[in-house]
């Protein structure tokens, strides 16, 4: 499944700054940045489980904002890209 990552980490203290570092970290290692605080993961339903443990596990729900969007059935689901950045088709060749 698709899964959108949307967080907005409060930075006013070095605490919240350590805490936007990891959760941006732990998203880079699932999917890719398609924003600054916007990530896109293709999971499973464990590894979304697993994502979502780890980052409640950082944030601060009195501070921050954490939104999760599973996005189950993205067959005929369209994506329209302008700008610089071009994702990475995860069904496509690895190598070209």
């Amino acid at each position: 499944m698709l899964v959108i990552v949307c967080y907005d980490v409060n930075t006013e203290t070095s605490q919240g700054r350590r805490r936007l570092r990891r959760v941006a970290k732990i998203c880079e290692s699932t999917g890719q940045r398609v924003q600054k605080s916007v990530f896109e993961c293709q999971v499973n339903q464990m590894q979304f489980d697993e994502l979502e443990r780890r980052l409640l596990a950082e944030i601060q729900v009195n501070e921050d904002c954490l939104r999760l969007y599973r996005m189950a059935n993205t067959r005929g689901c369209e994506v329209h890209e302008y700008g610089r950045f071009k994702a990475t088709d995860f069904d496509g060749p690895l190598v070209i």
